[in-house]
């Protein structure tokens, strides 16, 4: 097997390099190292590859050319969510998770990163008053881990084998946590009426002696406010199940918190808290619940406390529980196995939840609702399309249809991309019930001048 070309970025790939790496372990030749690989496996041929860029300055040029034909939210007006949602930074989120001491994908450790743990405890406890719960973990991947890894905890609490969820449930995020629970648990729709809630009819013929719980957010996939919240738990609870809610953190400056009406496990998104939109990084996830032991010994990451040292006065940060976690011994003994790559967005959310504030939060989700509703109602002075079919009360996202206009929605995105703005995510695959039907997502970014520019381009494209 013939060796790679010597290159200026990998040290292994010169010659004499191999050979004294080569020599070192007893071997002649790397043909000799690869000898137990199947040959059926081995490439035979040169790979097809490019000729290497021989500077620093040819490589960036060369990036900076491939990236320039992206099509971004900067140059265009974007209205798509569906779990990735256009949030405006504060300039110190970039600022302070820049900075070297926090700048990592490492969780770090009790002797030498007192100032991370620390950080990361204030991101918990802010987190904590914010969903009304007590304990708060270090994040995980991205909100479609965080609910699976609630829906195993609640497997583990109950040791039953069913978990209920809403018919309108984001379709991807439900592959995750199926991929995920798939060995000890089933997950089974609940219907949901015509105002996009969950039928509490259909719950309780659903709920029995097997089920885990129901996993429901608030607001929904749809944009749509359950507000049957407590009616919702009281059903699972009476069956001996769990209430396991997802939220979107940034609705709760305007809504009420998930424990006030009978939520046992909280999960979510912290990405509109501080964090860029970001394809393929830049997510992250969350889980809470009270200060109770059943709860918090089925964390499966790591969780920060608080504790006085030997010196008066004096408090130091670091793990709880640690023995609980993959960390704490074999992996393969571990609850579930976790990472620690999205600790840094913690720390992000911890500076724009202190940054902004209980008022703070409380006028970005005012100025969302009001934004949306806005939105809303000039669509539905659109001939043949119809804002908010469901007659619900919305957060941030709401269902357009554009049925009565004889166009797909796929047909109206192409043309609103022509005129440089991204339409709602297309809804008709997921959910064929509602027919031509897109999500679309109003934040605070968004201007009057810009959604009127939208409503200008829908009349346009929908002729």
């Amino acid at each position: 097997m013939k060796g790679f070309e010597s290159h200026p970025y990998i040290p292994n790939s010169v010659p004499e390099v191999q050979e004294e790496m080569l020599r070192e372990i007893g071997l002649g030749s790397l043909e000799e190292l690869h000898k137990n690989v199947p040959e059926l496996l081995k490439l035979k041929n040169e790979m097809n590859l490019p000729k290497a860029f021989r500077s620093e300055y040819e490589l960036k040029r060369h990036v900076e050319r491939v990236l320039s034909k992206d099509t971004d939210c900067h140059r265009n007006l974007n209205f798509l969510g569906a779990g990735c949602w256009q949030h405006y930074v504060p300039a110190i989120c970039d600022e302070i998770n820049g900075k070297g001491e926090f700048l990592t994908a490492y969780g770090g450790e009790p002797y030498n990163d007192e100032g991370r743990f620390q950080s990361l405890f204030e991101y918990a406890s802010m987190v904590a008053e914010l969903v009304d719960m007590e304990v708060v973990n270090v994040p995980t991947m991205d909100w479609a881990q965080a609910a699976a890894t609630t829906v195993r905890m609640a497997q583990r609490i109950t040791n039953r084998s069913v978990v209920l969820v809403p018919e309108y449930i984001d379709a991807e995020k439900l592959k995750i946590m199926e991929n995920y629970a798939e060995s000890c648990l089933r997950f089974e729709k609940v219907k949901c009426d015509e105002r996009g809630l969950i039928d509490l009819s259909d719950l309780k013929e659903k709920a029995g002696a097997d089920t885990v719980g129901i996993y429901f957010e608030n607001p929904g996939y749809l944009g749509v406010i359950e507000q049957n919240g407590q009616e919702i738990s009281d059903i699972v609870h009476a069956a001996g199940g769990l209430s396991l809610v997802g939220i979107d953190p940034i609705s709760l400056g305007v809504l009420a918190t998930p424990a006030s009406y009978g939520a046992d496990i909280v999960c979510g998104d912290l990405q509109p808290l501080g964090i860029h939109m970001n394809y393929g990084g830049g997510q992250s996830g969350f889980m809470a619940t009270r200060d109770e032991e059943k709860y918090v010994m089925e964390f499966p990451s790591r969780l920060f406390g608080i504790a006085p040292t030997t010196e008066p006065g004096e408090y130091g940060f670091g793990d709880v529980a640690y023995d609980r976690t993959s960390f704490g011994h074999h992996r393969e003994h571990g609850k579930e196995y976790v990472g620690t790559q999205s600790a840094l967005w913690g720390i992000t959310a911890g500076v724009y939840l202190a940054t902004m504030g209980p008022q703070g939060m409380g006028e970005v989700g005012q100025i969302i609702m009001s934004n949306a509703q806005y939105a809303a109602a000039k669509i539905n002075e659109i001939p043949g399309v119809k804002a908010n079919p469901f007659g619900s009360v919305f957060f941030k996202e709401f269902v357009v249809d554009f049925s009565g206009t004889g166009k797909t929605v796929k047909q109206i995105n192409k043309a609103l991309l022509d005129k440089g703005i991204f339409g709602g995510k297309d809804l008709s695959e997921d959910f064929p019930g509602l027919s031509e039907s897109a999500l679309y997502c109003v934040t605070e970014i968004h201007t009057k001048e810009d959604i009127d520019t939208l409503i200008k381009a829908l009349y346009e494209v929908t002729k």
